[in-house]
């Protein structure tokens, strides 16, 4: 037996161990979700179903009242979205590439995530998606950027088209209607790849500011903290000055970002660590504060502290507990805020694209969903928008919800399939 053989062999010992101790019957979610007690796993749990794509004719399923089609097909791993000013449809196409595998579990995480086609080689491109006769599909498309190293994150600032490479963000000069832009662009700030690679990208409200989250290295700073300096962060800089700094940090993974438009408060959404079973610790939406922390490694959900990791108390104690758990190990990737009057029967709220999870015996995530605000604060339960993106018996995935955004007519949403290798728009039935 060769050693990946051996590898899928403990993990398929470690999944029937899990499902013999039984799944949580309800997640942990909301403002006062029930977080089950830490189960350390010796080996933890890897699940995840083989890709599989779209049947002709299949589509995602959607709440009453609306309907979703496809905006853009056969696209290479769509990611992110970023709509501009004049309705063109910005798409980041990239995918997280192996790394030379360092253990047993490692070899076995990497061929799962390549049956998942979430492993292989990036496109490292943007795509421009034009609807010119605005019938909820694009007949333009063009490479609007190429040669970049795992773009994501996307923001147009007067004539400056800024994307976040896993390796830094770039300025490009932009003229309004460009199909496509050239050359190397300015390089304005340097960020460690590996780990968590994407860079999500957000401009403050009074367009001065760049904001990104950069996502930790490691699951619980396995390597040390030396290894984590300027990750699990929230990074603000002036587009003026070119001064960046952190602006918040204990975030494990934080990759979508949102405005609340009434409050002008940030908000993130967070992938928490693994290892600790199903619902332990929660992914999580959260507002942020300027300088918090949010625990980790050392805590999650405010101040459980993690047993696995190194403690430093006086961190432990300025930890602040996150707003709204989201379910363990959902996967929340996407995020943005849709005001009332976009969809139906929709309230002010965020729209949250949960790619879906790899990690626990039950699997939980793949779909788009919303949450309810009032006065600025989340006010009630998640409601689904789409789902469908998985198999009934768990085995595949049709597709997996990532970014999300308001589509260039205010009144329906856009969001990037990096499985289905689709856009979907979502609008009114």
């Amino acid at each position: 037996m060769d050693l990946l053989a051996k590898a899928t062999a403990l993990v398929g010992g470690a999944m029937v161990l899990m499902r013999r101790m039984g799944a949580p019957g309800t997640q942990a979610v909301g403002p006062s979700p029930d977080i089950p007690d830490a189960k350390k796993q010796g080996i933890m749990t890897l699940k995840m179903p083989t890709a599989r794509g779209w049947a002709p004719g299949q589509l995602p399923k959607a709440a009453s009242g609306l309907r979703v089609n496809a905006f853009a097909r056969d696209l290479q791993h769509p990611r992110w979205i970023e709509v501009l000013p004049n309705g063109d449809v910005l798409v980041a196409e990239a995918l997280q590439e192996a790394s030379r595998p360092q253990s047993l579990l490692d070899r076995a995480t990497q061929a799962t995530m390549r049956r998942a086609r979430a492993l292989g080689i990036s496109a490292n491109r943007i795509t421009l998606l034009r609807d010119s006769d605005g019938d909820g599909v694009a007949e333009t498309r063009e490479i609007f950027l190429e040669g970049q190293r795992q773009p994501f994150g996307m923001a147009l600032v007067g004539d400056s088209f800024y994307v976040g490479n896993t390796d830094g963000i770039v300025a490009f000069p932009y003229e309004p209607g460009a199909t496509r832009l050239t050359g190397p662009g300015r390089r304005l700030i340097d960020f460690k790849p590996g780990g968590h690679w994407t860079r999500s990208l957000i401009v403050s409200l009074d367009g001065k500011r760049l904001y990104c989250g950069v996502g930790s290295l490691t699951n619980i700073a396995d390597e040390g903290m030396d290894a984590e300096k300027g990750r699990a962060a929230i990074w603000e800089m002036e587009l003026e000055t070119g001064k960046a700094r952190i602006f918040a940090s204990g975030l494990r993974n934080p990759v979508g970002m949102a405005w609340e438009p009434g409050t002008g408060a940030l908000w993130t959404v967070v992938n928490e660590r693994d290892g600790l079973g199903d619902e332990t610790p929660p992914d999580y939406l959260t507002s942020v504060q300027d300088g918090g922390f949010y625990g980790w490694p050392y805590c999650y959900w405010g101040r459980t502290v993690d047993d696995r990791v190194p403690q430093d108390p006086a961190e432990v104690a300025r930890a602040i507990t996150p707003d709204y758990a989201l379910g363990g190990h959902t996967a929340s990737l996407g995020l943005c805020w849709m005001p009332e009057g976009t969809l139906p029967g929709f309230p002010d709220g965020m729209v949250i694209g949960q790619h879906g999870s790899w990690n626990r015996s039950t699997l939980s995530g793949y779909k788009l969903i919303f949450v309810p605000f009032q006065n600025g604060r989340p006010s009630g339960a998640p409601r689904d928008i789409l789902w469908g993106f998985l198999s009934e018996d768990e085995k595949y995935s049709y597709g997996r919800p990532v970014g999300v955004t308001i589509g260039p007519d205010g009144k329906s949403l856009l969001m990037a399939d990096d499985v289905g290798d689709v856009i979907w728009r979502v609008s009114a039935a």
